[in-house]
């Protein structure tokens, strides 16, 4: 491609602004500059390109038919180059959105695979709540929430995302194979501060179990959960805990189900407002939950439809 052949920026851009006001004092004024200097780029565009551009007038100026067509053009490009920049500039609309959930599926779950969706929607800034108790999806509180419970709640769609089940849980280093030897090991309890509603534990599993010597009322308390599954990997005590919170643990032997029974607790969900199920940042975060490892579109090999 030719070099194009064109006068001084600078000028065309002086000449451009004093066409529009008609008058190189505003168009001074608009550029920050003096009213000489406009007069002189508009004297050297002027010679540059052989032809008068203005008619100079006592109160104004006035364009002559070469001006006013070179004016045109001018201010279609000058438009279109301002268009561009502040699109430019402004870069991708950044969108938030708050999801609420217990901090430890917060922590081991959802938190290590928040790049899956940074990297698919990274004009989304997301942003935790951590709660053992169901809050508000009303906008303020939070937008969307993983629940465990029954996943009926009024106005609310609720997608299953996994199973819940509480299996008795400790580090091999404790020799713990016997569930009549658990008596003489420390219980790990975890009771979340403020809920009015808790998970299973010892006392209801003890009610299946049936562990003669057992008291469910001693050891060491929590109120965090992923406390408590550190005390067990630090083998300070036996822990009931959810299995899919602990997955990786046991696959990797730092975590052991010595012995059962296994319980069954209610399953986790992925709630949001019926009226918002539609909108596009919702979708995108619903998308990414039900693709994190571990939940149901992981063991089914593919995204669910939506409720």
């Amino acid at each position: 491609m030719a070099n194009r052949r064109l006068p001084s920026l600078s000028a065309l851009r002086a000449f451009e602004a004093a066409a529009r006001h008609e008058s190189a004092k505003q168009a001074a004024e608009e550029l920050s500059v003096t009213a000489t200097a406009i007069s002189h780029q508009i004297r050297l565009l002027e010679e540059s390109l052989g032809v008068a551009l203005f008619l100079r007038k006592p109160r104004k100026l006035e364009l002559t038919d070469a001006g006013r067509e070179l004016h045109q053009v001018l201010e279609t490009a000058f438009d279109s180059i301002a268009t561009t920049v502040d699109r430019l500039s402004a870069g991708p609309c950044r969108q938030a959105i708050t999801l609420s959930t217990t901090p430890a599926i917060a922590v081991r779950w959802l938190v290590p695979w928040v790049c899956m969706l940074r990297d698919s929607h990274p004009e989304i800034d997301l942003r935790f709540h951590t709660s053992h108790e169901p809050v508000a999806l009303d906008g303020v509180t939070a937008d969307i929430a993983v629940r465990y419970g029954d996943g009926r709640w009024p106005g609310l769609v609720a997608e299953k995302l996994f199973d819940n089940t509480f299996v008795p849980t400790c580090s091999p280093l404790l020799g713990l194979h016997d569930v009549a030897e658990l008596p003489k090991h420390s219980l790990i309890h975890f009771r979340a501060q403020g809920a009015t509603s808790a998970p299973i534990h010892w006392a209801s599993w003890q009610k299946l179990a049936n562990v003669p010597g057992l008291d469910v009322s001693a050891g060491l308390v929590f109120s965090d959960e992923t406390h408590a599954i550190s005390a067990a990997i630090g083998a300070q005590g036996v822990a009931l805990m959810s299995r899919q919170l602990i997955e990786d643990e046991l696959r990797e032997g730092r975590l052991v189900q010595p012995f059962g029974p296994e319980m069954e607790g209610k399953p986790f969900h992925l709630v949001y407002p019926e009226s918002r199920r539609d909108e596009p940042t919702v979708l995108a975060v619903r998308e990414w939950v039900m693709a994190v490892p571990g939940g149901v579109c992981e063991l089914t090999g593919r995204l669910p439809a939506r409720a």
